[in-house]
């Protein structure tokens, strides 16, 4: 299977802070925050949505097309991915800008605040996806976070191709309009949201849960340590638990790893390690979580694509 992977590519970074932002916040003075955080560590790591999602893919064994705009420093960045099976052919350079910026914080409870630079990710828009998958269509577009113009031009491209693609704006639901949002979501094989942006998405677009269930295929919502609630319009909703993964030590990217999971095979080893691109697809870890979670027969109906992506 071919997936096209269009949206952010940046540099992640993460910083852990020791105590509780909840801690930090005075009711009365919400209106006027000032706050500054001593932070215990910093790591740099590779992120992006579309880059961590195509990375997940290619270490399932799928060879995805990274569809996504960088600066000139993304050199050793590229070589990584290239390394574990992206096609990078569909990355656009830019002449001006640096590769977009991620930086994180993330407190003793996982809770996170964030900012996000787009740098490059601006020109995504200039991006021809018709052109970037003339010899290699896909079965598959994934429109992530990302330029807003990139993502609404990206799938237009996918209508007008015949290609099913998936909606995933996460993030970028707060910089959307409601005509917007309308348009990435309308037609969509698949969907995915966490619990929030299922809510805010609701909103954006002004329709009901059940009246957008009813203009997609499948509706994918992940709910944190409860696991993932999948959704088709005249269907018993199924709601799968989450596969534990032990010590959580970092939370980035968790939701870019189940989507590389959930369209290539299982994914959960992604919360054992710091940044979302540190973990590999161990076949006998994936199979020991399934098996201790969802039993022996699931396991070993899974078994060969542990084997085909291990």
């Amino acid at each position: 299977m071919r997936i096209a992977v269009s949206g952010s590519i940046a540099t992640d970074h993460l910083m852990t802070f020791p105590g509780r932002f909840t801690d930090q916040l005075i009711p009365d003075q919400l209106a006027h925050i000032s706050l500054s955080f001593l932070v215990d560590d910093l790591e740099v790591r590779r992120g992006g949505v579309a880059a961590n999602i195509a990375y997940g893919l290619g270490r399932l064994g799928l060879p995805p097309l990274l569809v996504g705009s960088v600066g000139l420093d993304f050199g050793p960045y590229e070589a990584w991915l290239k390394e574990h099976g992206v096609d990078t052919s569909a990355v656009r350079v830019s002449d001006t800008a640096r590769t977009a910026r991620f930086v994180c914080l993330t407190d003793q409870d996982s809770n996170q605040i964030a900012a996000f630079y787009a740098g490059a990710m601006s020109e995504a828009r200039e991006i021809d996806l018709a052109a970037a998958t003339a010899q290699d269509r896909p079965d598959l577009v994934l429109v992530c976070a990302n330029d807003p113009a990139a993502m609404l031009r990206h799938t237009r491209q996918a209508r007008e191709l015949g290609v099913p693609f998936a909606a995933d704006p996460s993030q970028q639901l707060a910089r959307l309009t409601g005509e917007e949002a309308t348009e990435l979501v309308d037609g969509a094989t698949w969907l995915f949201t966490n619990e929030y942006e299922a809510a805010l998405l609701a909103e954006r677009v002004g329709r009901t849960h059940e009246d957008i269930l009813e203009r997609v295929g499948t509706w994918v919502t992940t709910l944190g340590e409860r696991g993932a609630r999948i959704e088709r319009a005249g269907e018993s909703v199924l709601v799968v638990p989450a596969v534990p993964c032990g010590h959580v030590t970092d939370p980035t990217g968790a939701g870019d790893g189940f989507r590389a999971g959930f369209l290539a095979a299982v994914a959960a080893s992604v919360l054992d390690t710091v940044g979302p691109q540190g973990y590999a697809a161990d076949p006998d870890l994936l199979a020991a979580r399934v098996r201790d979670v969802y039993g022996a027969a699931a396991a070993e109906e899974l078994r060969p694509a542990f084997g085909r992506h291990g």
